[in-house]
């Protein structure tokens, strides 16, 4: 990738965690409905934040093979409502994998919407992205519609694929092509 550079849309700021992030990272992370279908669970602490930085400063933006996390930030308020998950694949040069958390507070205002077009607006445009995917637990209603909602199709169910937090569950994954995206 050519830079740390990343995407602005109207209504969000979306960048690199800083230190100052952790303590509403952890609210929105520790939150029982959050953490369900996450994978961390509801106990996520301090201790864990301060881990996740420590890992993701050492992790440069679009370093194949890795997932980085990018801060969401409301442009009005200055508040992260969230986070946008990148995963550059090791193994398909022009693939990248997201996935993105919304404070409970901040959902259904269209945030994830916005911040997921501005986002694979950018991987295909700046980028050089042929495919951009997303994998959700088939559970989570949320998820498969934002998903559908901003472009992306489904492409495959896996049943009973992943085991779990203790059980097997089924995931979907979804996926969009730069041609698709172009011609929207």
């Amino acid at each position: 990738m050519a830079s740390d550079s990343l995407p602005s849309t109207p209504r969000l700021t979306m960048r690199r965690f800083e230190r100052d992030d952790l303590p509403v990272m952890v609210a929105y992370r520790s939150h029982p409905e959050v953490a369900r279908l996450q994978s961390w669970t509801p106990e996520w602490s301090m201790v864990d934040a301060e881990e996740f930085l420590r890992r993701d400063r050492v992790i440069a933006l679009g370093t194949r093979g890795a997932w980085t996390q990018v801060a969401l930030e409301e442009r009005s308020t200055g508040t992260v409502v969230g986070d946008l998950a990148l995963h550059f694949l090791a193994t398909q040069p022009h693939t990248v994998e997201l996935g993105i958390t919304l404070a409970p507070a901040h959902q259904r205002r269209g945030l994830g919407s916005e911040a997921l077009r501005g986002v694979i607006t950018w991987l295909f445009e700046q980028h050089g992205a042929h495919r951009v995917l997303a994998q959700t637990d088939a559970r989570n209603a949320s998820m498969r519609r934002l998903l559908d909602r901003v472009g992306l199709r489904q492409e495959a169910e896996l049943r009973e694929a992943d085991w779990w937090k203790g059980e097997w569950t089924t995931l979907c994954i979804y996926a969009v092509l730069a041609r698709e995206w172009a011609t929207g």
